[in-house]
């Protein structure tokens, strides 16, 4: 039953994708195949859709609408500019001036709008053509341009975690977001170490003495936005606000930012704005049911514990299986989108973690990390293609200025994955 069970599942839904099925009705659509193995088909109807809204009927979930909200209205106003002028000063005049200012750049803008791709269309797009013109070689900067824009993903507020805390039964969102800031960081550092070295070797050009001249009017304009990190953050650790008012907060202040200070967002645009909004929780919300309709087909036909059972089986050794999942989670992220690959294989990983001992925290660091390293590797990842859509160059022609980033990325990821304390560290010195 199980094996066969499986194999409907997986088939039916890799035939609708293949077939151009949008994910989410995929993802009901096997789900709801599998179930009919066992259930007879106006209960399993009936089961089905009660799981779906019961899924979404959840407090915690008003967190996503408006950390989505809250990230479109900073992206539609225009901060990406004042975020690249601001990441220029902190780049220093050093080889590669221009490639960390990137890397900075898709820090800053990824964790605001919670979104690689965005960054990497906003923030490449000004400095992958900026750097070909000072001299930089354009495939380099392209490859620059998609090994950082991932690391805003982890950096909070991240919506991945938000999701993954709901899915894992209660994980710390605090936590998660203070290991987040920590791994995050050190996947800019690591991005920035490898874009100085080949930067030094090929003898790139800095940043011109005049890029820096008003320097009170560049920190003036961008650290309000940045701001934003800090008071979501601070709030929650403090006790102020929970994570779901932070978000509203958020909507406020991102508002507030965009409309008077900056002015950068009219009446006219909010209808515009809301309707993107509304539109991306729509689909996000639609894949959480959908999702929880898988979760509670392979539950109930006793896939997750036939899949642990299975890894647990190729070896007893904690190292072992660690390896495994992160093998299997970084194929994962290359076919599929972060939020549902959590809510899909959390479910069937998080009891693998916890059976070896791992901290719920850590697993659900290492786990999103895998993801967003996913979303910029071959064969399928859409990091991949969009960044070399916005540097203008092919596909091929970028794989092999992106191996050395590759490397240092897989580094920080087994480093992660097996040292704990890398992403521990941070939340438990605050006590969480």
């Amino acid at each position: 039953m199980i094996l066969q069970a499986s194999l409907i599942l997986v088939l039916v839904f890799a035939v609708l994708l293949a077939v151009g099925i949008p994910i989410a009705i995929s993802i009901a659509v096997s789900s709801l195949a599998t179930i009919l193995l066992i259930l007879p088909i106006d209960i399993a109807v009936f089961s089905s859709a009660q799981k779906m809204v019961a899924s979404i009927d959840s407090f915690s979930l008003i967190a996503v609408p408006f950390f989505i909200l809250s990230g479109i209205i900073m992206n539609n106003g225009g901060i990406a500019a004042k975020l690249v002028d601001f990441s220029k000063l902190l780049a220093g005049r050093v080889p590669g001036s221009l490639s960390h200012t990137n890397v900075i750049g898709n820090s800053l803008f990824g964790s605001i709008s919670s979104s690689a791709i965005a960054a990497s269309t906003a923030i490449g797009g000004v400095m992958v053509p900026l750097q070909e013109k000072e001299g930089y070689d354009r495939k380099f900067a392209a490859a620059v341009n998609i090994a950082s824009a991932p690391a805003g993903m982890v950096i909070p507020p991240s919506t991945g975690f938000i999701i993954f805390s709901l899915i894992s039964g209660g994980t710390s969102i605090a936590a998660l977001f203070m290991g987040g800031y920590v791994v995050g960081v050190l996947w800019a550092l690591a991005i920035m170490i490898v874009s100085y070295i080949i930067a030094k070797k090929r003898k790139y050009p800095v940043v011109t003495e005049k890029t820096n001249l008003n320097v009170k009017k560049i920190v003036w304009e961008a650290v309000p936005s940045i701001l934003l990190i800090f008071i979501i953050i601070g709030g929650i650790l403090t006790g102020v606000f929970t994570a779901v008012e932070a978000s509203a907060i958020a909507v406020v202040y991102s508002f507030i930012l965009a409309f008077f200070f900056y002015k950068t967002i009219t009446l006219k645009q909010l209808p515009h704005v809301m309707a993107q909004a509304v539109e991306m929780t729509g689909v996000i919300m639609l894949l959480i049911a959908a999702s929880s309709l898988m979760s509670f087909a392979m539950a109930f036909t006793g896939i997750p514990a036939a899949l642990s059972s299975l890894v647990l089986g190729i070896s007893d050794n904690p190292i072992i299986i660690l390896l495994v999942m992160n093998l299997v989670l970084l194929l994962i992220g290359t076919v599929m989108d972060v939020a549902p690959a959590i809510l899909i294989f959390t479910p069937i990983f998080m009891p693998i973690a916890t059976g070896i001992g791992i901290d719920p925290v850590h697993f659900g660091i290492f786990f999103i990390l895998n993801l967003c390293v996913g979303t910029i590797t071959p064969p399928v990842g859409t990091g991949l293609f969009v960044g070399s859509s916005v540097g203008k160059v092919k596909i091929e022609q970028v794989l092999k200025p992106l191996l050395p980033f590759y490397a240092a990325i897989f580094v920080l990821l087994m480093l992660v994955t097996y040292f704990p304390q890398i992403s521990l560290f941070l939340p438990n010195l605050l006590g969480l």
